[in-house]
């Protein structure tokens, strides 16, 4: 039983204890947390608490973190466009559609699925038999870089630069609408929709949230940009271009239902992923190439542009 000990501070004061505990420890899900503090795994100065318990200044919480299960989700032999790979971890191109890892109900076909085959098991055992490995995630419908964690040693070094924030991580997209700004910073806390539990939004007492977006090319309905993410909540980019009121193409959770194109889900891909390297700690940069799809894209909104403006 391996065991984590943290404080309270000032600034800390008045969160929830699951909320608190997930973001000391990012390499573990919030749900994994939540099944911890309810099996009485987490304690509060020596006494168990709710996760609805509001953490106070120099509250002692200690985490009693069980051994990892065997991984019992099956592997299955799932093509996988590998940019880099060695001894720690793995640098993936996930495509269009791929589900990052297993869910109830849906135990097959995912990248956790592939990645099982492929390194044959040799994944981190942090965060249990759904996600091992998985150190960040992107959307269903998202295509583009993530990082993978082949152990525990990686995996911890990676999610402590997730949350310091290091990580270099700059999407492209297509937004409704022309943004106006050649650059910005939409600073806005992001949680749980109050009404909507399936969806974030922008709320006060969400969890900190910034990302910095950059004009790359303008059209008369829509604007072609780069996202980087400063912190990596939930749908942060989604909710984000919502909030200002350029939601991505495609998107209709966040955005309107848009047919015109013939989209699967939004118009959004990884492109740059960089990191220090666990174990040799030199810095590295991957790219992925903008997918088939998007480029196609482009070039139909430019030409749809081009008329509009000779009419």
């Amino acid at each position: 039983m391996e065991k984590e000990k943290i404080f309270v501070s000032e600034e800390e004061e008045g969160v929830r204890l699951d909320v608190f505990v997930a973001e000391a420890f990012e390499e573990y899900s919030r749900s994994y947390i939540q099944k911890l503090i309810k099996d009485k795994m987490v304690t509060v100065n020596g006494k168990e608490e709710k996760s609805k318990y509001l953490v106070k200044v120099g509250d002692e919480i200690e985490m009693n973190i069980p051994p990892a299960e065997e991984l019992d989700v099956v592997a299955q032999n799932i093509p996988l466009d590998i940019v880099y790979e060695d001894n720690d971890l793995l640098v993936i191109n996930k495509p269009k559609s791929m589900v990052v890892h297993p869910a109830p109900g849906n135990y097959e076909g995912t990248l956790v699925n592939a990645l099982l085959y492929h390194c044959k098991g040799q994944l981190s055992s942090i965060n249990g038999v759904i996600r091992p490995g998985i150190v960040h995630r992107i959307d269903k419908d998202t295509t583009g870089l993530l990082v993978v964690a082949k152990n525990d040693h990686s995996h911890r070094s990676l999610a402590a630069q997730l949350k310091e924030h290091t990580i270099t991580r700059k999407y492209h997209a297509i937004t409704m609408g022309n943004i106006k700004e050649n650059a910005a910073v939409i600073d806005a806390p992001i949680g749980r929709h109050p009404v909507d539990r399936l969806k974030q939004a922008v709320i006060q007492d969400g969890r900190h949230a910034v990302t910095h977006i950059k004009v790359l090319e303008r059209f008369i309905d829509y604007s072609y940009i780069e996202a980087q993410l400063e912190t990596g909540r939930t749908h942060q980019i989604r909710v984000h271009l919502s909030y200002i009121r350029h939601p991505l193409l495609g998107d209709d959770i966040y955005g309107t239902k848009n047919s015109k194109f013939n989209l699967q889900g939004q118009v959004l891909h990884a492109k740059t992923l960089g990191f220090i390297h666990p174990t040799t700690g030199a810095y590295m940069e991957f790219d992925a190439p903008l997918p088939a799809y998007f480029n196609k894209l482009l070039d139909v909104i430019r030409l749809k542009t081009k008329k509009q403006e000779n009419q």
